[in-house]
């Protein structure tokens, strides 16, 4: 089962190399398309760590704090 997490991981050489592709063909010089791409699969990694972060099950539940002892 593919989660979404091996989607990005497949995605960031796709991006990576595709756009880059995809620029030089239309008739972008490679010093330019390179970057492009570059930026691409940084947007896609940056989504994957900070705005869909892989969460441990321990932090999804929230726990009430326990009074500490004045012992």
């Amino acid at each position: 089962m593919t989660g979404y997490y091996d989607i990005v991981l497949g995605l960031i050489p796709v991006a990576l190399l595709g756009i880059t592709a995809a620029l030089t063909f239309v008739g972008l010089s490679v010093t330019a398309a390179v970057p492009a791409g570059a930026f691409a699969a940084m947007t896609l990694m940056g989504h994957a760590m900070f705005v869909n972060a892989p969460l441990d099950s321990t932090d999804d539940v929230q726990s009430t704090p326990q009074p500490l002892n004045a012992d």
